[in-house]
């Protein structure tokens, strides 16, 4: 299993983390060589202040949000798909099956979209992290997915 949130504090983030292993030294705590791999984003969404690009705009852990009743590719083909930028996306999960993420039928027996939770004005990335993480390590930073929301805000 892949640790999401190494991915999501940027795609500078691992090269950083090589860069000073690679010559031969450890990181400063503090310098911009350093890594905190124990860094989560706190569930409401709010990610810390990166400076360096991320992939997501967190890593949370669990569905914040109320359940939906969406549970089958049925209910969610009622939802639109639209295009989602990743680094507005909090994953609901950590971590990653690197099975899925490597697999080149991962989405023939399931939803082409990833699926999200708009709440509170937050998108929750709830299915699809393997998706996500496959389009940012391809360059891109759009996501199709279907977006339920559950507020107006």
């Amino acid at each position: 299993a892949l640790d999401v949130a190494g991915i999501a504090a940027g795609s500078a983030h691992g090269q950083q983390a090589r860069g000073a292993a690679s010559r031969g030294r450890r990181a400063a705590p503090g310098s911009r060589d350093a890594v905190d791999h124990g860094q989560q984003a706190p569930l409401t969404g709010r990610a810390p202040d990166y400076t360096h690009p991320v992939i997501f705009k967190a890593v949370g852990d669990g569905r914040p949000y109320p359940d939906h009743g969406l549970s089958t590719p049925k209910d969610w083909a009622q939802v639109p798909p639209r295009q989602v930028r990743l680094d507005e996306l909090v994953t609901t999960k950590r971590t990653l099956n690197l099975d899925n993420l490597l697999s080149e039928d991962s989405t023939f027996y399931g939803d082409l979209f990833a699926h999200v939770v708009q709440w509170k004005g937050v998108l929750y990335l709830e299915d699809g992290l393997h998706r996500a993480v496959r389009t940012a390590l391809q360059q891109r930073n759009i996501l199709h997915a279907r977006v339920l929301v559950l507020d107006e805000s």
